[in-house]
């Protein structure tokens, strides 16, 4: 009886069928080809290379701004009216697409490496321009809305650009493999120079790179200033509800210098504490009294404003995501809180000696007090008996009245002036947002004796380049995460980065001619050719009967000259072969042993 057995096993290919078949829904061993990637499937290449660039710097700049989370929804809210926390949807969605894009590129370059010709299936192309839209949609939305927020992205530079740096020289060292690859398997002399002076034009740009870093914490340890001093921005505003009691209590038990607040005026001329023009998003107004619930916070009477829930909100929007890890005790108390007034504020703060930064909101012009608010404000301060140099006045409205009034107070100012205009005032503290400073205005404002404040600092790797920087004090929503930074994130003296820079660059380039080198020996001998390859490559690309003829018959050639190369074969080929067994049993030779 003749036993009859198939005329080639095929070995399974698990690696290289993941890889196209998930790229381009190829898993099947005759939808794959050698064939050189058509210039339509190169520019979706290139499409995808764009778009994963685009989208980590999107991604980058999103977990940088972090830090401004508060204030982005606080920014939407002013537009909408309504408070909704998107920042960390839009976190989740960013890195959800960033992870997709960089998994498509990573199966790109994977076709490449192997030799495969690349064809992204349609849903991946239609997913990829959805996600390349969106993020310039969103980037374009930052640049109209939210411009200056684009400065956190090279302050950001002065904390990770020596870790991006080496990052980088080693995502470079690995894609040498891949061009190395292809300029070993080129037959064309120009394609070889082109690939070699664009790859070497990068690498070098990106080993000289460091010449351009520059970062506040490079620096001796000896040389490192005093840690800037924390102020409360509203309190604790992450453990508690903004403005209240509990926050500013929260603020002192973290070691909190200072404390910060908006100081308003009511509609009766009692100064309370409130930073909304409205009452409606920190407490119960739409509920007690839904028809004062447009007017201005300073419109009502202290005697209605006392009366409303202003704790309540904070437990149920939860706007840093912290209400959740309160304690039931804690909770209970925040939910109960009520509007603060000025008063009890200031005695708070004289009996721990704690500073005051407070601003001064201005009142309608038809307002009862509209001309004395100024004056009532100083008084009240005065009567509670507070010592005037724990008052940082930061309002510029009736400058010469307050100084009359309280000359120990600290006279501070938002805006950004020369020193000569700030000597002239009498103002010796600048309280700025940390995007509107640069290391050389902080040199400048010191060396002047000039004090800086800056706001609103929540990070640790913010607030340890601020404290490299020279700043004397920021203003914090999170106290209790920066007073428990003993160190900044990262301090590393010049000389020994100089020595990490150059020795990453001396392995870098190491391993990129090993590499050259190795490929070259692997690759560069392999030139076999046979008529049916000669006639494949110059057939028309389409689905014919004839082409998947001359594919077998490239495929049995390959067999019988691969017979006595069967270590070269592996899963994912890199050659111009998929990998077969050499197990062939021809029925000629099954013939034979059967009459044997």
């Amino acid at each position: 009886m003749v036993k009859h057995q198939p005329l080639q096993y095929y070995e399974p290919q698990l690696c290289l069928s993941c890889l196209t078949g998930i790229y381009g829904c190829r898993w099947k061993r005759y939808q794959r080809s050698h064939d050189d990637t058509t210039r339509w499937e190169l520019l979706w290449f290139v499409i995808l290379t764009f778009t994963f660039f685009l989208t980590l710097t999107w991604f980058y700049f999103w977990w940088e701004v972090h830090n401004d989370y508060n204030e982005f929804n606080w920014f939407l809210y002013n537009r909408t009216g309504h408070w909704d926390d998107w920042s960390i949807p839009i976190l989740l969605i960013t890195a959800a697409g960033f992870t997709y894009i960089t998994a498509l590129l990573i199966l790109a370059l994977g076709h490449i490496a192997v030799g495969q010709q690349m064809n992204l299936h349609w849903l991946h192309k239609g997913f990829l321009g959805v996600i390349l839209i969106a993020t310039v949609i969103a980037m374009v939305s930052i640049e109209e809305m939210w411009e200056e927020e684009w400065d956190v992205l090279f302050i950001s530079f002065q904390a990770t650009a020596p870790f991006l740096h080496i990052g980088a020289v080693g995502a470079i060292t690995l894609l040498a493999w891949i061009i190395a690859g292809q300029f070993a398997r080129s037959e064309k002399a120009i394609f070889q120079m082109f690939i070699i002076i664009t790859y070497l034009a990068v690498v070098i740009a990106l080993y000289l790179v460091p010449l351009t870093i520059s970062s506040p914490c490079l620096m001796e340890k000896k040389d490192l200033g005093m840690k800037p001093r924390i102020i409360g921005h509203r309190g604790a505003p992450m453990l508690a509800p903004e403005n209240t009691i509990m926050s500013f209590q929260r603020a002192l038990e973290h070691q909190a210098y200072g404390l910060e607040a908006d100081v308003m005026i009511s509609y009766d001329g009692v100064p309370f504490l409130m930073s909304d023009h409205t009452l409606k998003r920190t407490t119960n107004i739409n509920n007690v009294f839904p028809e004062l619930s447009f007017l201005h916070s300073s419109m009502i009477n202290w005697t209605d404003l006392e009366r409303l829930n202003a704790g309540d909100w904070f437990v149920k929007t939860d706007p840093f995501w912290t209400a959740s890890s309160l304690s039931p005790s804690d909770a209970t108390k925040a939910e109960n809180q009520s509007v603060c007034k000025l008063s009890e504020l200031l005695v708070l703060a004289k009996e721990h000696n704690a500073t005051l930064l407070l601003k001064v909101q201005p009142v309608p012009f038809d307002h009862p007090y509209a001309s004395s608010y100024i004056n009532i404000t100083v008084t009240t301060i005065l009567t509670s008996g507070i010592s005037e140099n724990l008052v940082i006045w930061l309002s510029d409205t009736e400058r010469a009245l307050v100084t009359d009034m309280a000359p120990g107070f600290q006279l501070a100012s938002d805006l950004k002036r020369d020193v000569k205009s700030l000597r002239e005032t009498g103002i010796t503290l600048l309280n700025l947002r940390y995007t509107d400073v640069t290391t050389e205005d902080i040199r400048e404002y010191r060396a002047d004796n000039l004090t800086l404040n800056t706001y609103t600092v929540n990070e640790p790797w913010l607030y340890s380049v601020l404290w490299c920087s020279g700043v004397q004090s920021v203003t914090s929503d999170a106290p209790h995460i920066l007073s428990k930074v003993p160190f900044p994130v990262w301090l590393m003296p010049p000389d020994e980065y100089y020595i990490i820079w150059i020795t990453s660059d001396v392995i870098s380039f190491t391993v990129i001619v090993g590499v050259f080198i190795l490929q070259k020996w692997r690759l560069g001998s392999i030139r076999t050719y046979n008529p049916e390859q000669i006639m494949l490559s110059a057939a028309v690309r389409r689905n014919s009967r004839d082409v998947r003829i001359m594919k077998e018959k490239l495929i049995f050639s390959e067999i019988n000259n691969s017979m006595d190369t069967a270590d070269d074969l592996s899963l994912c080929s890199e050659n111009r072969y998929d990998g077969f067994s050499n197990n062939a049993v021809t029925p000629s030779t099954d013939a034979k042993l059967h009459a044997s």
